[in-house]
């Protein structure tokens, strides 16, 4: 693993590099990863069109990458909910800030979802989905913080799990930075959201 996060401290509006540390998941073994999950959502959903419910901001890129391997028509959607503030740990409490535009009634839907946490987010998000009678709702989560989970949640589709640290990159970011990094990896700075 590469601990070289390819930033200078003195680039322009971003935080120095030295909040970037080692590298956890490398650009080549996401590409490999969305490829492979692509394969088994195209095979399990093989004759339907699911819907691709993106949680954002964190998943834009993953959903980007995941729909293009997806050998379906598929359609994709957005919520955006807030459960952290200004803190690095979900409190538990969920606000939708955005909410979908699709109607889910008889439809397959899978959430995309950029980190798992303590899961509270994601049973809520859940149990909101089904209620809209959707005819199932999976998950396909990029990644899963091992040990952090307070509720047990059935997780169709896992790319990577990774020890409890907060990470950035590939979407994930520390107060708003660190987003486009095209991999993902330890973040070493202070705050993040």
């Amino acid at each position: 693993m590469s601990t070289d996060p390819g930033m200078r401290s003195d680039d322009a509006g971003r935080a120095p590099a030295h909040s970037v540390g080692e590298i956890l998941v490398s650009e080549a073994e996401i590409r490999s990863r969305v490829a492979e999950l692509g394969e088994q959502i195209t095979r399990d959903y093989a004759g339907e069109r699911p819907l691709l419910v993106a949680i954002l901001r964190g998943a834009f890129m993953f959903l980007a990458d995941l729909s293009r391997a997806i050998d379906l028509p598929v359609e994709v959607d957005f919520m955006a909910v807030s459960s952290y503030g200004n803190a690095t740990a979900s409190s538990g409490v969920v606000r939708i800030l955005k909410d979908l535009d699709e109607d889910l009634e008889n439809r397959h839907v899978i959430v995309v979802e950029d980190i798992i946490d303590s899961g509270l987010t994601l049973s809520y998000l859940r149990r909101n989905l089904k209620n809209r009678a959707a005819a199932s709702v999976e998950v396909c989560a990029l990644l899963v913080r091992e040990g952090r989970q307070k509720v047990d949640e059935d997780l169709a589709y896992v790319g990577f799990e990774l020890p409890p640290d907060f990470v950035v990159g590939y979407g994930l970011d520390a107060s708003g930075l660190y987003r486009n990094l095209p991999y993902i990896a330890r973040y070493t700075g202070e705050g993040g959201d």
